[in-house]
């Protein structure tokens, strides 16, 4: 695959998941934490604010890799 085409990909994918997994993420918090604690909703929002990064990070370092020959 082409560095373009693999930027444009990664790209897509980032576009796309981010308010996927906002909307998701939300979704969950409305349903279970309403009868959780503070503490709990603050520990899920931390958690739900950081976690969408793990696949963008795995995503950034392939986007940017040199094809191998």
């Amino acid at each position: 695959m082409t560095p373009r085409l693999k930027k444009l990909f990664g790209t897509f994918m980032t576009v796309i998941w981010l308010p996927l997994y906002a909307v998701i993420a939300t979704a969950i918090g409305l349903r279970v934490l309403p009868q959780a604690g503070w503490f709990v909703t603050l520990l899920y929002y931390a958690l739900a604010g950081t976690l969408w990064i793990l696949p963008i990070g795995l995503l950034l370092p392939w986007m940017h890799r040199e094809p191998e020959d």
